[in-house]
């Protein structure tokens, strides 16, 4: 009976702690589950640096963030010493089918897939798509058309962030075919398999 007793009296205090008023204090933390920690917020203020009292730091000169570190300029660029390279891949059959696949998913809807520039955006809007087989096209260098498929130009936008730098090369790769098969003469054929044109 005692212990019913003292329990009951133990129940009725914590109970009593629990009403009453508010407290502007901050609760006791057995643990902080790092809540509070000794940094600065974004876009805080220090006094320890000069610099505007920026608490955020710049990156060090040459700093290069995990897994960014491009070491064949050329291949990633399109460019090395100010001039536009030649595709760095080797033109294979796979080559040339990724490059497809690839046009026909980024670019057909514009250009279309014979690289005509009549696809059916263009049809639906106002503006137009290059004709990706006229001679302005066939002359630039394949660094220039990994330029234009990275940064875009005019009203096309920049596919960069959709496309990986070995598919933009196989894109290019896939319209220097497009070019030649729009092109092509009938002396472009083996003669072997001439007999068999159409």
């Amino acid at each position: 009976m005692m212990k019913m007793a003292s329990f009951l009296l133990m129940a009725a205090a914590l109970a009593g702690v629990g009403c009453g008023s508010t407290s502007r204090r901050p609760p006791v933390e057995f643990l902080s589950d790092m809540k509070r920690q000794p940094k600065y917020q974004p876009q805080a203020e220090s006094a320890f640096f000069a610099d505007d009292r920026r608490a955020a730091r710049p990156p060090v000169a040459g700093t290069v963030a995990r897994g960014y570190w491009k070491a064949d300029a050329a291949f990633y660029a399109g460019i090395e010493n100010g001039a536009y390279v030649r595709n760095p891949l080797p033109l294979t059959r796979e080559t040339i089918e990724r490059g497809g696949e690839r046009f026909n998913i980024y670019c057909a809807p514009c250009h279309d897939r014979t690289g005509s520039g009549r696809g059916i955006v263009v049809l639906r809007s106002s503006w137009p798509a290059a004709d990706l087989t006229s001679e302005r096209i066939r002359t630039m260098a394949d660094g220039q058309l990994f330029d234009t498929i990275t940064h875009g130009k005019r009203t096309m936008p920049g596919y960069r962030f959709q496309i990986p730098e070995r598919d933009r090369w196989a894109i290019a790769a896939y319209v220097r075919a497009l070019q030649r098969a729009a092109t092509g003469t009938v002396e472009d054929v083996p003669q072997q398999i001439r007999s068999e044109l159409r």
